[in-house]
């Protein structure tokens, strides 16, 4: 690989972990994927500590990364349904073998420390 296509995968992988770093991305990822479509009340009560504010942030930054797809249903009272786009379902089998990898790895760490 030559030094620009470098620079550019790591721009790239770059601009995901700082998307995918965010307090709580990854656990709002995680409860999206287990649903097929959630309402943002619900989502707000699976993700225990979090206020509105940031889960109405974090979605509107996941959604602008076409991670999250943000349906708005023109009722009294307006209903939002969120859900992931594919774009995102493939990111959960990545992040599934992160996880596998972590449990693996974790016993290992803590005989070494």
């Amino acid at each position: 690989m030559d030094s620009k296509s470098r620079k550019m995968v790591q721009c790239d992988v770059s601009d995901i972990w700082h998307v995918l770093g965010r307090t709580w991305s990854l656990v709002i990822l995680r409860n999206l994927s287990t649903n097929e479509t959630i309402r943002f009340n619900e989502l707000k009560r699976l993700v225990s500590g979090i206020s509105s504010t940031v889960l109405s942030d974090r979605l509107s930054e996941l959604e602008s990364h076409g991670l999250v797809i943000k349906k708005i249903y023109q009722e009294i009272p307006v209903r939002v349904e969120y859900s992931l786009t594919r774009q995102a379902r493939e990111l959960e089998e990545i992040l599934g073998d992160l996880g596998q990898w972590a449990n693996k790895w974790k016993p290992k760490q803590k005989k070494e420390s």
